[in-house]
């Protein structure tokens, strides 16, 4: 999940905001992952502003951000502790205050929520869309397909992430999930390991490593996302997807997620 937001803001095109660089957040009540990453402190950080949430003029999201050298700016949390569950509350009930931020400001805000919960509903709630993650599996679909029952209509702002290898079409999946969208991203280590810190600085130094498949598959994401463009989806799915429709859901894939949810509703 943090590797796709980070490749997400990394990859944000340049001419989206007025050029003004998204921020991401660590909004994860479990904690974050990038002081750890990438050797840098959790302060400034998620816990400075959520302390200053409630006050007249909360601290500006701006001046507790770190620069990670994958180009990223972040809003960082610490490993875990229950002081990430009480920040991440505080930061989603003044949502509009600490992250939307005055009338006059631009620029994108990426929320890193992990695992949805109840205390980070405040902020899914506030974003103009929201993108689940998953592997390409039907035992990893149906976790997203259960997730989305439960939305309901909301399941319309919903983007699905799909990692990795897929055996299923993206007019297949976004008819069996009621969902509006979906998008690929590939299995791509020497990406995956620059955004995960575990890569020389010499090759972070380069622009090369932007130019890898899920550097370009998170552009074409984050253009999307914007509305600055369209992710392209080769075959007959896309050539439906632009006539505005999309393919009948092959048996497969709508038994697979229906044997699954049958499996969870008798345990």
């Amino acid at each position: 999940m943090t590797t796709a937001v980070l490749a997400l803001a990394a990859a944000w095109p340049e001419r989206a905001d007025e050029g003004v660089r998204p921020v991401v957040v660590e909004a994860d009540v479990s904690g974050g992952d990038l002081a750890v990453r990438f050797g840098v402190p959790h302060t400034p950080g998620l816990l400075d502003v959520a302390t200053s949430a409630r006050k007249e003029r909360p601290r500006s999201l701006l001046g507790a951000t770190t620069e990670l050298p994958v180009g990223v700016r972040a809003v960082i949390s610490p490993a875990g502790g229950r002081a990430c569950t009480e920040a991440v509350r505080l930061v989603a009930e003044s949502v509009q205050r600490v992250l939307l931020g005055d009338e006059g400001d631009r620029g994108t805000v990426v929320l890193d929520a992990g695992r949805v919960s109840e205390d980070a509903e405040g902020l899914l709630e506030a974003a103009e869309a929201v993108v689940l993650v998953a592997r390409g599996g039907a035992d990893a679909l149906a976790h997203a397909y259960a997730y989305l029952a439960e939305a309901g209509a909301r399941a319309e702002r919903y983007v699905l992430a799909v990692v990795g290898p897929c055996p299923y079409a993206a007019g297949e999946i976004t008819a069996t999930l009621g969902i509006s969208r979906v998008v690929f991203l590939p299995w791509d280590t020497k990406a995956a390991d620059a955004l995960a810190g575990k890569a020389p600085r010499s090759v972070l130094r380069t622009s090369g490593w932007r130019a890898l498949q899920l550097m370009t598959a998170a552009g074409d994401w984050a253009r999307q996302l914007n509305g600055t463009g369209e992710v392209a989806v080769k075959g007959l799915s896309g050539a439906l997807a632009g006539l505005g429709a999309v393919p009948a859901p092959g048996g497969h894939l709508r038994r697979g997620l229906a044997g699954l949810a049958t499996k969870e509703s008798r345990s």
